[in-house]
């Protein structure tokens, strides 16, 4: 397994920060955006202006943290996400022009959280990768006195299960269930991938024979396939990207079915 993730780690290490900057960058443009159009619509009243803000600036911590966390787990410094809030806030208070607002955040150090950030990608079918960090903004905008603390916890997590049964010597018939979760909610994923480990080695489910992938839409993916496993125990591993780009994996042993 360790080979497998080595080598994945390899081949995208080339794209670990254009996809960093991508994300970063659209983040704050289309916020930036929003923000722009909120700002120009002088007609709205100032309890309107500061209310669509103050929404923006919500949903902009959120996106931080989700374009954050998605670096971070697929090999960036954790130091990205203290990094990029710290940007996000000195953006907030630089853009607004109709009063002074200030946005203060505190990672989550809470366990099992350091610095913000908690991932498990365990070997028992189940793999959690998060984000958190609480808030506090305030907001004085002519008569309008705005105090709010809000948190935003970016999670997404996966349960994995998986059941074997011998066709015939070695050859396997491997059935592997993964249930993908964004903040407990069933998720889509954007890219699911299974390995199987075989004599020492992990190799790719899609490669072997007899494939097959099915998508329930409401984030269970089955996955079905034969391959020549010699082990009893039959070890699989699903690495799967949600549809933010958050990266997840959990390892799960087989059971075996008549």
């Amino acid at each position: 397994m360790k080979h497998v993730r080595k080598e994945n780690q390899r081949q995208q290490s080339g794209q670990i920060l254009v996809i960093t900057v991508l994300v970063v960058s659209l983040v704050l443009l289309s916020t930036q955006v929003y923000i722009y159009e909120v700002r120009n619509s002088l007609n709205e009243t100032s309890s309107t202006r500061v209310n669509d803000f103050v929404l923006a600036v919500k949903l902009g911590s959120n996106n931080i943290i989700s374009g954050s966390l998605a670096n971070i787990t697929r090999g960036g410094d954790s130091s990205v996400l203290s990094e990029n809030l710290g940007r996000w806030a000195s953006f907030v208070e630089s853009f607004y022009l109709f009063g002074t607002p200030i946005l203060n955040f505190t990672l989550k150090n809470t366990s099992p959280y350091t610095n913000g950030t908690y991932i498990f990608w365990g070997t028992e079918g189940s793999g959690i990768s998060s984000a958190c960090s609480e808030f506090n903004f305030s907001l004085v905008d002519g008569q309008v006195n705005v105090q709010l603390a809000y948190s935003v916890n970016v999670t997404t997590s996966i349960v994995v299960e998986s059941v074997y049964r011998t066709l015939r010597d070695n050859l396997r018939q491997v059935n592997v269930t993964c249930n993908l979760l964004n903040e407990g909610k069933p998720a889509l994923a954007g890219i699911v991938t299974v390995l199987y480990e075989s004599s020492g080695f992990w190799n790719r489910a899609d490669q072997q024979s007899n494939y097959a992938f099915t998508d329930y839409g409401d984030g269970t993916y089955l996955i079905s396939f034969e391959a020549d496993i010699p082990e009893i125990n039959v070890n699989v591993s699903a690495q799967v990207y949600d549809s933010r780009g958050v990266y997840i994996q959990a390892n799960a042993t087989s059971t075996n079915t008549p």
